[in-house]
C-alpha cells in the first residue's frame, strides 16, 4: 500500500460543508481511497467481470446440460469458477496488506492519526468487503441484463441467493486473510500461508476425506460434517442445490444433508456459518494483532 500523505488524506476524509463522519466512517473511507489505487483491485475486477463477459460471448446460455439452460446455465458455471478464483485473490491480496504495511513502514503512520485500533482494524475489514463484492455485483447484474436482452427467464430469486453466498464466502476468506496478516511476520510467509491454505481447502480435503471414507474409518455422517466445515464445500453444495433440490449430484451423501438441514435450512447454513467464521477469524486477528509489535 502506498503511503497517504497528510494532503490526500485531508482530501479523504474531509470535504467543504460535508456532515461529520465517525471513526468507522473514516476508516473505511481511507482504506476504499486507497486500495482503489491499487492494482490487485484493479486487475481482480478486470478478472471476476471478464468471466462473465467470457461467458456471455461464448454462448453458454444457448446449451443444456442436466437440464440447466438459458440464464441458469450461466450463473451455475460462473458461480462454480468463482468459488475457485475468489478466496485466492482474497487470500493472496489480504494476507499481505497488514504485514506488508508492517514492513514498508506505512502502519506506523497510519496508526499515528486520531483513530481507535478496533476502529481501524474492523474499517478496513468492512472495506474490504465492499471492495471484494462490488466487482461480483457487476457481474451478476450483467449477466440479468444479458438476460433480459436475449429473452431468457430471470431467476431474481437465485440471483439474490448466489450474491448471499458470495457474500459470505468472501466473509469467511476475508477474515481468514486478516488473522493470515496478522500472525505473519513478512510478506512471504503470508503469501506461501495464504497458497497453502486455499490449496487446502480447494483439494487436499476433500481427496483426504474421500479416502477416509473409502477406509470406512469413521461414521459417514461424521467426515460429511467435516466436510461441510469447510466454506467451500458448503458454498458448493448450496449453489447446487438451489438448482438440484434433492441432490441427485452428491449421490448418498444428499441423505445425511438433507436430513438433518433439508433445503431452506442447508441454505441458511451455508450463508450463516461462513459469516460467523469470518468474524471469528477476524476477530481472533484482531487480538494477535492487537497484542503484537505494531511497528
Amino acid at each position: 500500500m502506498n503511503a497517504m500523505t497528510p494532503e490526500s488524506l485531508e482530501v479523504a476524509v474531509a470535504r467543504p460543508g460535508s456532515a461529520p463522519r465517525t471513526g468507522l466512517g473514516l476508516s473505511m473511507r481511507l482504506e476504499l481511497a486507497e486500495s482503489l489505487r491499487s492494482r490487485w483491485f484493479h486487475f481482480y475486477s478486470a478478472v471476476v467481470v471478464g468471466l462473465m463477459v467470457l461467458l456471455i460471448t461464448t454462448g453458454i446460455s444457448e446449451s443444456r446440460v442436466l437440464g440447466f439452460t438459458g440464464l441458469s446455465r450461466l450463473l451455475v458455471t460462473y458461480i462454480q469458477i468463482t468459488m475457485a478464483v475468489l478466496p485466492l485473490f482474497i487470500l493472496v491480496t489480504t494476507a499481505r496488506s497488514m504485514v506488508g504495511d508492517r514492513e514498508a513502514g506505512n502502519l506506523e503512520y497510519m496508526l499515528a492519526f486520531p483513530v481507535s485500533l478496533p476502529v481501524w482494524y474492523w474499517g478496513r475489514f468492512l472495506s474490504r468487503l465492499v471492495l471484494v463484492l462490488a466487482p461480483i455485483a457487476v457481474a451478476l447484474a450483467l449477466a440479468a441484463i444479458y438476460g433480459l436482452a436475449r429473452g431468457h427467464a430471470v431467476p431474481w430469486g437465485h440471483v439474490g441467493l448466489y450474491a448471499g453466498l458470495v457474500g459470505a464466502l468472501a466473509a469467511a476468506f476475508l477474515g481468514l486473510g486478516f488473522l493470515v496478516s496478522s500472525l505473519s511476520r513478512s510478506t512471504e510467509v503470508a503469501l506461501g500461508a495464504s497458497l497453502l491454505i486455499w490449496l487446502v481447502l480447494v483439494a487436499l480435503l476433500d481427496l483426504l476425506l474421500l479416502s477416509v471414507l473409502i477406509r470406512q474409518t469413521f461414521v459417514p455422517d461424521f467426515v460429511i460434517g467435516i466436510a461441510l466445515a469447510n466454506p467451500l464445500q458448503s458454498f458448493r453444495t448450496a449453489s447446487m442445490i438451489l438448482f438440484d433440490p434433492q441432490l441427485i449430484l452428491l449421490g448418498p451423501s444428499s441423505y445425511v444433508i438433507l436430513d438433518h438441514f433439508g433445503v431452506i435450512g442447508y441454505v441458511a447454513w451455508a450463508m450463516g456459518y461462513p459469516v460467523a467464521l469470518g468474524l471469528v477469524l477476524a476477530g481472533l486477528g484482531y487480538w494477535r494483532f492487537s497484542r503484537g509489535d505494531l511497528v
